[in-house]
């Protein structure tokens, strides 16, 4: 019978083979590839070879996978010193300059009142904004428009907007803000300064002093509330802004806005009559990359024309607007003593143009 000790040649033609008869089909999905039989560490030898006396069937390998893994791993390494010292060396030769890191300028400011000549003209709110220079004036935060934002040599175009908008912010904040105006906050400007700054301008808020850098309406623009009250909201603004590089590492960004405003006494007993107030402010922001980054702003420079107002009122704490058929007392600016050494005190005054004034 055939079974497992029939001839290598195989079951004759026609014979079934056996369900279980042969492990043919056990072994038929296992393929021994070239790289398979090269891996191997045994090798059978050939016929010659174990013709030989003694000669063993098969001969050991070396073992090529270990040596190669080896050999990888020293190249690996020589090729993270060669990395680590060209790093070195390009360290050496061309070391990393930090972005210096500058402290905020002081403040300077200058706070000038515009006295009227004559009684200051009164009206309703639309009579004095339809008659007067600010009748094409934008309402509010819409005055202040914004320029085309373009790269510089050192800034991206997004880093230029940035202190565009923020420029634009603490404008609006600090002279078109109702509680600001009122003088009942100044957080909302306190939050958009550099942190240098934080001090000199919370002196001029708490102790203000018409000595240069620290009047109060340096910052920001407000009154008294006790005296004076918005007569309408929408406050009528014109200007504009401009930017510049200043040097490698800052933004520099000047604006000049004139902001026309409609009051009238806070004792509505007193007058049911409003007047025009106007305030021209020109500001020098400087903006570093870590200003940028945090979006505040660092004023350099400030300059206010505000009337009608006397020569002789102290502005550092409130501007104090002279309101309808008021006049402008005949004192001039205060009295400045050349060969008193200390804080420089001296007053500044202008007279108010009457093309300034609303028409009649």
């Amino acid at each position: 019978m055939a079974g497992r000790g029939d001839p290598p040649e195989g079951t004759p033609d026609g014979t079934p083979e056996e369900p279980h008869g042969g492990n043919e089909d056990e072994f038929r999905s296992v393929v021994f590839d070239e790289s398979f039989v090269r891996a191997a560490r045994l090798q059978e030898f050939s016929a010659q070879e174990r013709m030989g006396e003694h000669a063993q069937a098969v001969r050991s390998l070396p073992a090529w996978s270990g040596r190669t893994a080896r050999t990888q791993i020293l190249v690996i390494l020589l090729l993270v010193a060669i990395a680590f010292g060209t790093a070195v060396y390009l360290g050496l030769r061309q070391p990393y300059q930090p972005a210096p890191v500058t402290a905020a300028e002081p403040l300077r400011m200058s706070v000038i009142p515009l006295a009227p000549q004559g009684p200051v003209p009164g009206g309703t709110p639309e009579e004095l904004y339809g008659n007067g220079p600010a009748a094409e004036y934008r309402v509010g935060a819409a005055g202040v428009t914004l320029p085309a934002a373009r790269r510089t040599a050192d800034f991206s175009e997004g880093q230029v907007m940035t202190a565009l908008t923020t420029a634009k912010e603490y404008i609006v904040e600090s002279t078109l803000n109702p509680e600001v105006l009122s003088g009942a906050a100044v957080r909302p400007v306190r939050a958009l300064l550099d942190p240098d700054q934080f001090e000199q301008f919370d002196r001029s808020v708490e102790t203000p002093a018409a000595d240069g850098a620290h009047s109060a309406t340096g910052w920001l623009v407000r009154y008294d509330p006790a005296e004076v009250e918005l007569a309408d909201p929408e406050v009528r603004v014109q200007g504009t802004l401009r930017y510049g590089q200043r040097g490698q590492d800052s933004l520099e960004v000047v604006s000049d806005h004139t902001f026309a405003f409609v009051l009238r006494p806070a004792d509505k007993s007193a007058s049911d009559q409003a007047s025009l107030f106007t305030v021209r402010r020109e500001l020098h922001f400087r903006f570093d990359r870590d200003d940028l980054h945090h979006r505040r702003a660092e004023v350099t420079a400030s300059t206010v024309m505000a009337g009608p107002q006397s020569c002789s009122a102290d502005l550092s704490d409130v501007l104090r607007p002279l309101l309808a058929g008021e006049r402008a007392s005949q004192e001039g600016p205060a009295v400045t003593d050349p060969y008193e050494h200390g804080p420089v005190t001296a007053g500044l005054c202008g007279t108010l143009s009457p093309t300034a004034r609303p028409s009649p």
